[in-house]
């Protein structure tokens, strides 16, 4: 699905047939986010949210040479030397991540560590790769996480989850993960690309007016900022749209809907 870069380079964006797929692309470094990483990521986001085409935003990472494969070690710790970068440049990426257009799903092929944990929280859906591990090590170097980061991870993981993470700084094995119901699913190396593609498929299929209006409700019935009125407006909308209609005519006929988006 994703198309890598020859070399080492900053997040590659891919874009087809509805699918924004945006691959982290440092693996002798194991991904981590240098802050140029930042900036193209923030870049790549705008591209994908002012595109109507792209309903899926695939976050993944390039592994290929890793001994074991790593999604992204995190940010860089040598960024916080740089003037103006640190925690507060890094809080931008997933938050412009959980407010996306489209819907936004991360490809976890790999453990992930750091705050690159927040940006696979930050993904509406998760898929995640059998053997790896999750660890948040904020604590152990001395540093209290950024607030959203933290509201992030009781929101998705819950308190206990979010309290194991960062107050042993253990990490967390596949299996646990799964526990939490964080992911759709953990699938095997083998059958991990036909299990992404089945995945995004379901995504696009399903009527974009009615997914991209549900999904601004969710997050701010989430962080707490939801008006009933403005909820209720997007079901007036919705049932009253020509998606609705088709997906309507469709059961009836028993065959598959053609959604338009209107």
């Amino acid at each position: 699905m994703s198309q890598l870069a020859t070399s080492p380079s900053s997040p590659v964006l891919h874009i087809a047939d509805g699918i924004a797929t945006i691959t982290l692309n440092r693996p002798a470094q194991r991904n981590r986010l240098e802050n140029e990483d930042l900036q193209t990521l923030l870049a790549h986001f705008q591209q994908v949210n002012d595109d109507p085409a792209v309903r899926v935003v695939v976050i993944t990472a390039n592994t290929q040479g890793q001994p074991k494969p790593v999604f992204c070690a995190g940010y860089d710790i040598g960024g916080f030397d740089e003037k103006g970068q640190g925690a507060s440049s890094f809080e931008r990426v997933p938050e412009a991540l959980a407010v996306l257009r489209p819907i936004t799903l991360c490809a976890l092929n790999g453990s992930v560590y750091g705050g690159a944990t927040d940006i696979v929280l930050a993904c509406d859906l998760r898929i995640g790769l059998q053997g790896i591990e999750w660890r948040m090590p904020a604590t152990a170097i001395g540093l209290h996480y950024y607030p959203s980061g933290l509201a992030r991870y009781i929101q998705r993981m819950g308190l206990a989850a979010t309290q194991r993470a960062f107050l042993t700084a253990r990490p967390f094995t596949w299996q646990q993960l799964e526990k939490l119901g964080l992911f759709e699913d953990f699938v095997q190396a083998t059958e991990w690309q036909a299990a992404l593609n089945e995945l995004t498929q379901d995504i696009i299929s399903l009527a974009p007016l009615a997914t991209e209006e549900t999904k601004k409700s969710i997050n701010e019935i989430t962080t707490g900022v939801a008006q009933e009125a403005t909820l209720r407006a997007r079901v007036d909308r919705t049932s009253l749209s020509e998606d609705f209609a088709e997906g309507r005519a469709a059961f009836a006929e028993r065959r598959k809907p053609v959604f338009r988006g209107k």
